[in-house]
Order: structure tokens, then sequence, then C-alpha cells
């Protein structure tokens, strides 16, 4: 799809997406132009600047634009991103680009418009939600009165590329092949002599001439472009479309590459994606149990401890420096597949990168571009012959109502929101097609290898659509594990102090020195210097599982910071409370005191006094996974992080305390980071830093709030609010 962007202007087709009175959705295709702080859209190609648009929107500075990820529309990829008014979730404006740099440079745009009018020194993000307003102006052409209110928006606010975080690198090199560098996950146990683990995490790195949008297109298509590169494919399905980030995939290998006599190996993943700042693809992959997908009969289902893709441009995007990592238990008992045997099937399976590699060097220049586009749009997970039977009269007879939808689209009388505009003369019902994301057909026959087609009656609709509405969740990591029974328990202290690091789901201060901060001269030569201390002392944590959301801990009664409250102290308390979905809601709240006045500290003052516009483009987060899998140090990664720009906060303001309620739900990309950081939970080693961002030659240089250490939580043993 063309689209042009130069200094201060932004143009091109996008497509709007809308639902009709049914909760099916559909999409229209619209020129929009974004010009300062003035989005406008046109039915066609404006023919002068001067041209009336259709509609317009007035961009201020708390828009927020939501990264939605993949969707498929009548066999089309779509990727999706939405504004809306998080005073009125309700109305809101979804939008939808032909490929992931499309819509990452669409969301850029918006939120440098937004900037414009409440800038952020320093700020860059990609975010995922809070308090925004954006008037939408409808034009004298339109003849509508009322203005409309948009908002929000996607990803995870980061300042730079280099990390945030001092730490050895995880992966030690142990040879070289096909022209690709292969190296092994570096454990403790490395050092005292044993070189492999059982199941070793296995990576292979090399250079692709190749962008990295067309990579991360190859790598996730099921289409006949990959029996190309991928000689250990046989053919693949998604068992289940979780979110736009989020799916359920089903692979079936060949076994002809194989030792001789293993059978042949199926692999049951949930895949979940993201595309960084910088034009970094992230796939990750770990394996899952789902109902809908058993063991197939004549297959031994492997088990993927961790794998996937980092796929970053190189050489001004024209080359790409990819990393293939897999750690993979073959469930292979026999003789001739011991350890060895299973490791060196492991080595085969990232030499699938030299391959493709290959691939791309052959096709360059060979319109290899629009070939991946094209295949990539056309993937289907179990469906085929769709222009065959009934379904084609009923594809035909949906195009003849969407021309008359369209003709019948004119001008009305003044409307007071976006969801207003679904009436019955916009409205029309899309055949649920046959896509990759078909969610309409069961187990077809056709999977199986029949001709004809199983068309859904309006009662499996409609059964279907409950589902979707009360999003059942189908599959069930295998890590996953459950919860204890109720107990009673003091706000504050719920999880255990261990500052000897030995003790299991424990919490302990992190070394501040860890983590990097802006230095005196960061405004002139943006260098980050170590920490030295932190302004806060942490006293305490909670570890709560629960049914709902369990907001404002610190102002209950039999907590740490009401008894203090009832002394009458001066001590003041920053809780920062993060509340994960899982198989239960859980809140991880930590707690910090600042024993010395509120005044003595000018920036600290302005944050707890400040508005919530104000805390949110301030309250940065440092992650960093000290111990762990190699997947969830990729997910979770050792940038700063916006919070309040990439997730839901709520504030509190007490007496004695200022408490952040963060819903790490409110993102599909940071909910997805969390089901995968939940289920190595109990195997991970979790370091944080907070601090308020500074941004100007006053405030420098920042200073740490706290840190934190969370040794190996587990989930079973979070205490059950009643």
């Amino acid at each position: 799809m063309e689209m042009s962007q130069t200094d201060g202007r932004m143009e091109g087709w996008l497509y709007t997406i809308r639902h009709n009175r049914f909760g099916l959705q559909f999409s229209r295709k619209r020129y929009f132009v974004l010009l300062d702080d003035n989005l406008k859209s046109f039915r066609s190609v404006p023919s002068d600047q001067n041209e009336e648009p259709y509609r317009r929107a007035s961009l201020d500075c708390c828009i927020r634009v939501t990264d939605n990820g993949r969707e498929s529309f009548n066999r089309k990829v779509l990727f999706i991103f939405t504004l809306y008014n998080t005073t009125n979730h309700l109305d809101q404006l979804k939008l939808g680009a032909s490929s992931p740099e499309e819509a990452a440079k669409w969301i850029r745009s918006l939120q440098d418009a937004s900037q414009k009018k409440f800038p952020f020194p320093d700020c860059e993000f990609v975010s995922h939600a809070e308090k925004g307003l954006v008037k939408f102006i409808v034009s004298r052409r339109s003849r509508r009165k009322n203005s409309v209110d948009w908002t929000n928006y996607s990803s995870l606010n980061v300042e730079t590329i280099a990390p945030d975080v001092i730490a050895p690198s995880p992966w030690k090199i142990f040879g070289c092949q096909n022209g690709l560098r292969l190296f092994k996950e570096a454990k403790d146990w490395d050092s005292r002599g044993r070189h492999w683990d059982d199941h070793p995490a296995i990576m292979a790195v090399g250079v692709i001439d190749g962008t990295s949008e067309n990579i991360f297109n190859t790598l996730m298509s099921f289409g006949p472009l990959r029996s190309e590169w991928d000689f250990s494919f046989y053919k693949g399905s998604v068992v289940e479309h979780l979110d736009g980030h989020t799916d359920i995939i089903n692979v079936q290998l060949y076994s002809d590459w194989l030792p001789w006599g293993m059978n042949r190996r199926d692999l049951l993943l949930r895949r979940y994606w993201r595309r960084e700042e910088d034009g970094t693809y992230v796939i990750l992959c770990h394996s899952v149990y789902h109902k809908d997908c058993p063991p197939k009969k004549g297959y031994v289902r492997a088990c993927v401890k961790s794998g996937g893709y980092v796929v970053t441009p190189v050489n001004k995007a024209k080359q790409s420096l990819v990393k293939h990592m897999v750690a993979i238990d073959w469930r292979s008992w026999n003789l001739y597949t011991g350890a060895s045997s299973s490791r060196s099937i492991t080595i085969r399976v990232v030499e699938r990168l030299a391959a493709l590699r290959e691939m791309f060097k052959a096709k360059q220049g060979h319109g290899f571009t629009e070939f991946v586009s094209g295949e990539f749009m056309d993937t289907k997970s179990c469906v085929s012959n769709i222009n065959t039977g009934p379904l084609k009269i009923a594809a035909k007879r949906v195009d003849l109502e969407l021309v008359k939808a369209e003709d019948m689209e004119k001008p009305s009388s003044a409307r007071n929101s976006l969801m207003d505009l679904n009436d019955a003369s916009d409205e029309f019902f899309d055949v649920p097609e046959p896509s990759e994301f078909d969610s309409f057909i069961d187990n077809s026959p056709i999977s199986q290898g029949h001709s004809q087609l199983k068309i859904p009656s309006p009662a499996g609709i409609v059964k279907k659509l409950q589902d979707l509405a009360i999003n059942k969740k189908g599959y069930m990591d295998l890590q996953e594990v459950g919860m204890d029974e109720k107990t009673t328990f003091f706000y504050g202290a719920t999880l255990q102090k261990d500052p000897n690091l030995t003790l299991p789901c424990s919490w302990a201060t992190a070394d501040p020195s860890t983590f990097l901060i802006r230095g005196d001269n960061y405004l002139q030569d943006q260098q980050k210097v170590k920490a030295k201390d932190t302004m806060m002392q942490m006293i305490g944590a909670d570890w709560i599982s629960s049914d709902k959301r369990e907001d404002d801990l610190g102002g209950r009664l039999g907590g740490v910071v009401q008894e203090f409250a009832a002394k009458g102290g001066p001590e003041f308390f920053f809780i920062v409370n993060m509340q994960a979905p899982g198989s239960a809601m859980y809140s991880l709240a930590l707690y910090y005191m600042l024993k010395t006045p509120l005044e003595d500290h000018p920036l600290l003052h302005s944050f707890v006094n400040g508005d919530d516009a104000y805390r949110n483009s301030r309250f940065k987060l440092i992650p960093h996974i000290s111990k762990g899998s190699w997947i969830v140090k990729q997910s979770v990664g050792k940038k700063a992080c916006l919070v309040g720009q990439a997730l839901v906060v709520r504030y509190t303001r007490g007496k004695n305390y200022l408490e952040l309620d963060i819903d790490v739900g409110s993102s599909t990309v940071a909910r997805g980071v969390t089901n995968l950081v939940l289920g190595y939970l109990n195997n991970l080693v979790i370091e944080m830093a907070f601090l308020i961002q500074a941004n100007t030659v006053e405030e420098l240089p920042e200073l740490l709030l706290g840190t934190c250490r969370l040794n190996y939580l587990d989930a079973s043993k979070s205490v059950k609010e009643r």
C-alpha cells in the first residue's frame, strides 16, 4: 500500500475497522493525511492540499495509540492500531495498515504529532494506554456539528537502543558452521566443568540480505515459501488466535532429516511476537497444551522449552542480523538418540538460518518483496478451495452488499461518537472466510483431505461469538501451577524478606550500580552513568492472588502503611502495585519508605502532587532478569520504560502515601510478556529499579527511588485475597 512521509506530513491508505450489530468486524479503505497535529480522512486521494476532508481530527498532548498486532479480514492480514479516549473507552477509532512497518510509522507519527503540544524531552515511545484526548472535528462537507473524542497508543516506551542494565551476555560461542556462529546458553555450572545441559539452548547467528519486515513475514508464514528454506517443516496451522500478538500453532515436522528409525515429531507452541522501536522483530515460542489439539497418531510431540527469532535491521536496514534460538526436548529415550544425538538434532534445526539466508540471496531483485507479502497474506490454517461451491456464491453476494453499503454511505446528521457510525446503512456482513485466523469453522473435513466445506449455521456463529466474548482460555502452559487456599495476612508483609538471597519466593534489594541512569550532562552528551544509591528504603512486599483487581493496598486497615499513619509519623510511602492477569489476577506490591520530608525532594514532590498526565510522562521502570531462561530475558529486555505511556496506571494519593496500581493486562504486548514470565516464574530472579525521569538541567542527575530483587516467585505460594 502506498505511503509517503515527509517532515511534518504523513499520508497513505489505511483501513478503518468497525463492528456491525452482531459484533462482526468489517473494514473500509480510507486515505489519511497527518499534517502537524491535524489528522484528515478522505475517501480518495485528495487532488490538492485545499480539498475539504471527509473527516478530520486535531491531536493534543494526551493522544495514545494502542498496538493491537495482526488480525485477518477476508484473507488479508492487517496490522491494527487503535486511537481512543480513555475517559470514554467506547469512543475509539480502529485502523489497519497492510504491513507492520506502515503501522509502526503511523503510530510514531501520531505520537510525535501529539507531543508537539506537550513535549517530553528525550522520551520516545510506542506505548499501550492511559489517559488521552483528541477532538475529532467533522468537516462542513459532512454536515456534522459536534466534535467526537478519539484517543490512546501502543508497544513500550524506550529512550535509546542501548540497554539500561549492566549484565554479562548469557551466550557462549562453541563453533561456526555454514557461515553461522553457533552459541550455547552460558550457565553457572559451565565454570565448574560441565559443558552441556541435557537439553541446551542453542543459538545460530547470521546476516541476511533482506529487510527485517520481509524476514519477519517469512518466518511467520506457513505458506508455500517455507518449503524453500525450512527443511524440517512439513505443515503447520494456527490452532487458536489469542490476540494480535499471540497465537497457538501446531507444526508437523518431516522425518527424513531425523536419525534413522526416529518417529515423526510435531510441536504445539504458543507463539508471541512484537516489533521494537528500532525495527527489530522478536518472535518467541514455547510448548503448551491445548484441548483442541491433542497429540496426533503417528507423531511424538516434542517439547520446546524455549525458541524463537530476533531480527535486527543493520546496514541502513538493507540487511538484517538474525538470531535463531532453540531449547528442545525431543522426547526420545532410545540409545541412538542420547544427549549428544539430541544436541546434534537441535544444532541442525538452527542451521535452517543458513537456508533462509541463501533463499533471500537468491531471490533478491526478482520481485521477492511482493512475493513474500502476497504469500503471507494468503496463508491459511487448514482450509483450501475457497472459491468453489456455495461459499463463493455467498462471497459474491457480500461483494454486492459492500458496493451497496458504499453507495449508501452519505453524510448524515450530527453524531456524538465514533460508535454511532455503525448504524444500519453503514453495516454489511462478511461471510467468515477461511484464513490463518479462522475462528468460525471447527476442524473442517477439508483438513483431513475432504473437498466439501462446512458452512456454519447462524446458531453456530452466535455460539462462537459468545465464546469469543467470554474469551475462554483454551490452552495451558506446561509450567502452569495452582494456588493455595485463602489465608489471612498483613498488607506489606505477605512476601518474606531474604537479604542472603537463598530462600525461594522472597524479596531483597538489588544493587543500584546494576542500573544506568541519566547523569549531570545527559542533555548534552546523552550519556548514562551507574546509579549509586536509592532515595527510599524498601520495607516490604505483597504477593497476592485474587479473582479481581486489588487496588489501593496502602489504604487498607491492618497494613504497614496504615500502621505508620496511625502513629502520626513523618514517614511517606511509595507503593508500586503491578497487577498481572494469569490463572488468577496476581498483585505484586512493593513498598518503599521515605524518612526525610517530601519537600526536600522537589522532583518527587512534583510527581506525588502532580496530575496523572504529568505522572504518566515521568514514572520509569528498568527491568532485568538476572537469572532465568534466555527466552524470558529476551521478552522482558533491559530497557527503561515510561510505564504510564505503556500501561493503564491508577494513582491513589493517601495521607502518607502514593500508590501506583499498574494494569499489566491493559496492553496486548505486555500481556504476552506477562504470560510468558508466569510460565517460568519459579525459575527466575527478577530485578527492577524505579525512578522519576529527569528532563531538565535542574532535575539532573537522576536518582533511583528504589530497587528490588524477587527470588524464584511461586504462583502457588501467592496469598489468596478474600
